[in-house]
Protein backbone atom coordinates (compact mmCIF):
# COMPACT_ATOMS: atom_id res chain seq x y z
CA UNK A 1 0.00 0.00 0.00
CA UNK A 2 1.40 3.33 -1.04
CA UNK A 3 0.45 7.23 -1.28
CA UNK A 4 -0.54 7.18 -4.89
CA UNK A 5 -2.94 4.04 -4.27
CA UNK A 6 -4.68 6.05 -1.63
CA UNK A 7 -5.12 9.26 -3.19
CA UNK A 8 -6.40 7.64 -6.03
CA UNK A 9 -8.57 5.64 -3.76
CA UNK A 10 -9.69 8.77 -1.82
CA UNK A 11 -10.17 10.60 -5.17
CA UNK A 12 -12.98 7.82 -6.47
CA UNK A 13 -14.63 7.76 -3.34
CA UNK A 14 -15.21 11.61 -3.57
CA UNK A 15 -15.91 12.04 -7.00
CA UNK A 16 -18.04 8.76 -7.32
CA UNK A 17 -16.50 8.50 -10.89
CA UNK A 18 -12.93 6.77 -12.02
CA UNK A 19 -13.57 9.08 -14.80
CA UNK A 20 -13.40 11.99 -12.76
CA UNK A 21 -11.30 10.44 -10.02
CA UNK A 22 -8.71 10.29 -13.17
CA UNK A 23 -9.63 13.75 -14.52
CA UNK A 24 -8.75 15.01 -10.52
CA UNK A 25 -5.26 13.68 -10.41
CA UNK A 26 -4.29 13.82 -13.76
CA UNK A 27 -3.69 10.23 -14.99
CA UNK A 28 -5.52 7.67 -17.33
CA UNK A 29 -8.88 6.24 -16.33
CA UNK A 30 -6.87 2.86 -16.74
CA UNK A 31 -3.83 3.90 -14.93
CA UNK A 32 -6.60 4.92 -11.64
CA UNK A 33 -8.14 1.48 -12.14
CA UNK A 34 -4.54 0.11 -11.75
CA UNK A 35 -3.56 1.67 -8.75
CA UNK A 36 -7.32 0.20 -6.90
CA UNK A 37 -6.37 -3.22 -8.15
CA UNK A 38 -2.97 -2.57 -6.40
CA UNK A 39 -4.71 -1.56 -3.12
CA UNK A 40 -6.80 -4.03 -3.23
CA UNK A 41 -4.62 -6.77 -3.82
CA UNK A 42 -2.58 -5.39 -0.68
CA UNK A 43 -5.63 -6.05 1.64
CA UNK A 44 -6.59 -9.10 0.02
CA UNK A 45 -10.16 -7.65 -1.19
CA UNK A 46 -12.12 -5.03 -2.44
CA UNK A 47 -12.53 -1.55 -1.39
CA UNK A 48 -14.89 -0.05 -4.22
CA UNK A 49 -17.72 -1.96 -6.34
CA UNK A 50 -18.46 -0.41 -9.41
CA UNK A 51 -22.13 0.15 -10.13
CA UNK A 52 -24.25 0.85 -13.39
CA UNK A 53 -24.12 4.70 -12.26
CA UNK A 54 -21.00 5.36 -9.62
CA UNK A 55 -19.39 3.42 -7.12
CA UNK A 56 -20.22 2.49 -3.91
CA UNK A 57 -17.89 1.66 -0.90
CA UNK A 58 -17.33 -2.14 0.55
CA UNK A 59 -17.32 -2.78 4.34
CA UNK A 60 -13.46 -2.90 3.42
CA UNK A 61 -13.62 -0.02 1.58
CA UNK A 62 -15.39 1.88 4.79
CA UNK A 63 -13.17 1.11 7.22
CA UNK A 64 -10.01 2.23 5.07
CA UNK A 65 -11.80 6.05 3.90
CA UNK A 66 -11.35 7.86 7.17
CA UNK A 67 -7.57 6.68 7.48
CA UNK A 68 -6.93 6.94 3.67
CA UNK A 69 -8.06 10.88 4.00
CA UNK A 70 -6.06 11.34 7.09
CA UNK A 71 -3.13 9.94 5.28
CA UNK A 72 -3.47 12.06 2.21
CA UNK A 73 -3.86 15.37 3.97
CA UNK A 74 -1.00 14.68 6.16
CA UNK A 75 1.26 14.01 3.12
CA UNK A 76 0.26 17.34 1.89
CA UNK A 77 0.22 19.27 4.75
CA UNK A 78 4.13 17.84 5.17
CA UNK A 79 4.66 19.03 1.38
CA UNK A 80 3.26 22.43 2.15
CA UNK A 81 5.24 23.09 5.01
CA UNK A 82 8.61 22.08 3.32
CA UNK A 83 7.89 24.20 0.61
CA UNK A 84 7.22 27.30 2.29
CA UNK A 85 10.39 26.95 4.52
CA UNK A 86 12.08 27.28 0.95
CA UNK A 87 10.12 29.71 -0.80
CA UNK A 88 6.28 31.52 0.54
CA UNK A 89 3.69 29.96 -1.13
CA UNK A 90 1.66 28.55 1.82
CA UNK A 91 1.69 26.97 4.94
CA UNK A 92 0.59 26.95 8.59
CA UNK A 93 1.15 29.72 11.24
CA UNK A 94 0.83 29.42 14.98
CA UNK A 95 -0.13 32.83 16.18
CA UNK A 96 -0.67 33.63 19.56
CA UNK A 97 -3.38 36.23 20.54
CA UNK A 98 -5.24 37.90 23.13
CA UNK A 99 -9.56 36.87 23.03
CA UNK A 100 -10.08 40.29 21.97
CA UNK A 101 -8.12 39.86 18.56
CA UNK A 102 -9.15 39.00 15.30
CA UNK A 103 -6.63 38.69 12.28
CA UNK A 104 -7.07 36.65 8.92
CA UNK A 105 -4.40 35.91 6.29
CA UNK A 106 -6.25 34.02 3.09
CA UNK A 107 -4.38 32.03 2.15
CA UNK A 108 -2.23 30.92 5.38
CA UNK A 109 -3.67 28.08 7.66
CA UNK A 110 -3.49 29.49 10.44
CA UNK A 111 -3.82 27.74 14.39
CA UNK A 112 -4.65 30.59 17.07
CA UNK A 113 -3.83 30.38 20.45
CA UNK A 114 -6.09 32.62 22.38
CA UNK A 115 -5.25 34.08 26.09
CA UNK A 116 -7.07 36.21 28.16
CA UNK A 117 -3.82 38.48 28.88
CA UNK A 118 -1.15 39.97 27.38
CA UNK A 119 1.40 38.38 29.91
CA UNK A 120 0.23 34.65 29.23
CA UNK A 121 0.55 35.67 25.66
CA UNK A 122 4.02 36.55 25.80
CA UNK A 123 5.19 33.88 28.03
CA UNK A 124 3.82 31.79 24.75
CA UNK A 125 6.10 32.94 22.22
CA UNK A 126 8.91 32.73 24.81
CA UNK A 127 7.89 29.29 25.41
CA UNK A 128 7.46 28.35 21.52
CA UNK A 129 4.24 28.17 21.81
CA UNK A 130 3.18 30.24 18.89
CA UNK A 131 5.32 31.34 15.82
CA UNK A 132 4.90 35.26 17.06
CA UNK A 133 2.32 37.36 18.96
CA UNK A 134 -0.22 39.79 17.65
CA UNK A 135 -1.72 41.21 20.68
CA UNK A 136 -0.99 44.66 22.92
CA UNK A 137 2.94 45.76 23.30
CA UNK A 138 4.74 43.73 25.32
CA UNK A 139 4.75 44.70 28.92
CA UNK A 140 8.29 43.61 29.95
CA UNK A 141 11.47 44.76 27.67
CA UNK A 142 11.67 42.44 24.53
CA UNK A 143 14.74 41.15 23.07
CA UNK A 144 13.50 39.29 19.90
CA UNK A 145 11.81 40.98 16.65
CA UNK A 146 8.70 43.18 17.67
CA UNK A 147 6.64 45.80 14.88
CA UNK A 148 4.14 47.86 15.55
CA UNK A 149 1.53 46.82 13.25
CA UNK A 150 -1.85 48.85 13.83
CA UNK A 151 -4.29 50.00 16.25
CA UNK A 152 -7.51 48.77 18.00
CA UNK A 153 -10.08 51.53 19.35
CA UNK A 154 -12.10 50.91 22.64
CA UNK A 155 -16.20 51.76 22.13
CA UNK A 156 -19.00 51.27 24.61
CA UNK A 157 -21.70 48.84 23.84
CA UNK A 158 -24.89 49.82 25.22
CA UNK A 159 -28.25 48.21 24.94
CA UNK A 160 -30.20 49.05 21.64
CA UNK A 161 -32.15 52.78 21.32
CA UNK A 162 -29.49 53.64 24.12
CA UNK A 163 -30.48 57.38 24.50
CA UNK A 164 -26.61 58.46 23.97
CA UNK A 165 -26.45 56.66 20.84
CA UNK A 166 -28.11 59.15 18.85
CA UNK A 167 -24.76 60.96 19.88
CA UNK A 168 -21.78 61.26 17.31
CA UNK A 169 -19.39 60.67 20.26
CA UNK A 170 -19.75 60.77 24.06
CA UNK A 171 -17.83 61.23 27.21
CA UNK A 172 -17.26 58.62 29.79
CA UNK A 173 -17.82 60.31 32.73
CA UNK A 174 -21.45 60.28 31.45
CA UNK A 175 -22.05 56.50 32.00
CA UNK A 176 -20.92 56.63 35.89
CA UNK A 177 -23.62 56.43 37.22
CA UNK A 178 -24.68 53.21 35.07
CA UNK A 179 -24.22 49.42 35.92
CA UNK A 180 -21.32 47.87 33.90
CA UNK A 181 -20.50 44.77 32.38
CA UNK A 182 -17.58 44.25 34.27
CA UNK A 183 -14.45 41.79 33.37
CA UNK A 184 -12.70 38.58 35.45
CA UNK A 185 -9.95 40.13 37.43
CA UNK A 186 -7.47 37.69 35.48
CA UNK A 187 -8.59 39.45 32.05
CA UNK A 188 -6.36 42.20 29.79
CA UNK A 189 -9.71 44.37 29.61
CA UNK A 190 -10.65 44.21 33.52
CA UNK A 191 -7.36 46.55 34.17
CA UNK A 192 -8.06 48.86 31.43
CA UNK A 193 -11.79 49.18 32.22
CA UNK A 194 -10.71 50.52 35.67
CA UNK A 195 -7.68 52.90 34.46
CA UNK A 196 -9.55 54.39 31.83
CA UNK A 197 -12.93 54.91 34.24
CA UNK A 198 -10.59 56.26 37.15
CA UNK A 199 -8.93 58.60 34.63
CA UNK A 200 -12.73 59.88 33.58
CA UNK A 201 -12.88 60.18 37.42
CA UNK A 202 -15.30 57.02 38.97
CA UNK A 203 -15.24 53.57 39.60
CA UNK A 204 -17.12 51.32 37.52
CA UNK A 205 -19.84 49.20 39.22
CA UNK A 206 -21.63 46.52 38.34
CA UNK A 207 -22.50 42.61 39.50
CA UNK A 208 -21.88 40.83 36.17
CA UNK A 209 -18.49 40.03 35.27
CA UNK A 210 -17.43 37.49 32.01
CA UNK A 211 -13.92 36.25 31.03
CA UNK A 212 -14.96 37.51 26.47
CA UNK A 213 -15.07 40.82 25.07
CA UNK A 214 -17.68 39.23 23.10
CA UNK A 215 -19.64 37.72 25.58
CA UNK A 216 -19.60 41.65 27.30
CA UNK A 217 -20.71 42.99 23.88
CA UNK A 218 -23.71 40.81 23.65
CA UNK A 219 -24.41 40.91 27.53
CA UNK A 220 -24.41 44.91 27.30
CA UNK A 221 -26.88 44.68 24.33
CA UNK A 222 -29.06 42.73 26.26
CA UNK A 223 -29.37 45.38 28.80
CA UNK A 224 -27.38 44.33 31.64
CA UNK A 225 -25.30 47.77 31.40
CA UNK A 226 -22.61 49.33 29.40
CA UNK A 227 -19.27 47.18 28.16
CA UNK A 228 -16.29 48.69 27.00
CA UNK A 229 -14.73 46.77 23.96
CA UNK A 230 -12.54 46.77 21.25
CA UNK A 231 -14.64 47.79 18.16
CA UNK A 232 -12.69 44.68 16.43
CA UNK A 233 -15.40 42.30 17.88
CA UNK A 234 -18.68 44.02 17.61
CA UNK A 235 -19.46 41.99 14.75
CA UNK A 236 -22.73 41.66 13.05
CA UNK A 237 -25.13 39.51 14.80
CA UNK A 238 -24.47 42.06 18.02
CA UNK A 239 -27.44 44.32 18.06
CA UNK A 240 -26.35 46.88 21.15
CA UNK A 241 -25.85 50.32 20.07
CA UNK A 242 -22.55 51.18 19.84
CA UNK A 243 -20.89 54.66 21.44
CA UNK A 244 -17.56 56.28 20.07
CA UNK A 245 -15.86 57.61 22.90
CA UNK A 246 -14.51 61.36 22.97
CA UNK A 247 -11.73 61.86 22.85
CA UNK A 248 -11.31 58.23 21.46
CA UNK A 249 -9.20 55.56 23.36
CA UNK A 250 -6.50 53.62 21.42
CA UNK A 251 -4.47 50.81 22.56
CA UNK A 252 -1.57 49.85 19.96
CA UNK A 253 -1.15 46.60 18.33
CA UNK A 254 1.97 44.65 17.50
CA UNK A 255 3.82 41.32 16.08
CA UNK A 256 6.49 39.91 17.92
CA UNK A 257 8.44 36.76 18.04
CA UNK A 258 11.39 35.03 19.94
CA UNK A 259 13.61 34.44 17.00
CA UNK A 260 13.70 36.12 13.19
CA UNK A 261 10.29 35.84 11.81
CA UNK A 262 9.71 32.83 8.67
CA UNK A 263 8.92 34.21 5.13
CA UNK A 264 5.69 32.92 5.34
CA UNK A 265 4.81 35.41 8.92
CA UNK A 266 6.82 37.79 7.79
CA UNK A 267 5.17 38.39 4.56
CA UNK A 268 1.65 38.05 7.01
CA UNK A 269 2.94 40.99 8.68
CA UNK A 270 3.29 42.86 6.12
CA UNK A 271 -0.20 42.39 4.65
CA UNK A 272 -1.08 43.64 8.52
CA UNK A 273 0.89 46.46 8.29
CA UNK A 274 -0.80 47.79 4.69
CA UNK A 275 -4.02 47.51 6.12
CA UNK A 276 -3.30 50.48 8.77
CA UNK A 277 -5.72 52.29 9.34
CA UNK A 278 -5.30 56.34 10.13
CA UNK A 279 -5.46 57.18 13.92
CA UNK A 280 -8.65 58.92 14.79
CA UNK A 281 -7.58 62.61 15.91
CA UNK A 282 -6.83 63.74 19.14
CA UNK A 283 -7.36 60.31 19.93
CA UNK A 284 -5.58 58.82 23.65
CA UNK A 285 -3.31 55.56 23.58
CA UNK A 286 -3.19 54.05 26.54
CA UNK A 287 -0.49 51.33 27.14
CA UNK A 288 -1.89 48.90 29.93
Amino acid sequence: MNFRQLACFVAVVEEGSFTRAARRIGITQPSLSQHIRALEADIDGPVIERLSRGITLTPAGRSLLPEARAAVRAVDRGRRAARSALALEAGELEIATVLSMLQRYPEVGIRLQEFRHRSLLEDAVEQGIADFAIGPLPLRTWDGPLEEVAWEEFVIVAPPGDPLALRRRVRLEELADREWVLYHPDHGLAGILEEVCRRAGFSPRGTVRTSQAEGAARLASAGIGPALVPDNIVLPGIEGSVLRLDPPIIRDVAVYARTELTRTAASFVEVLQSEQRPRPRGAVTIHL
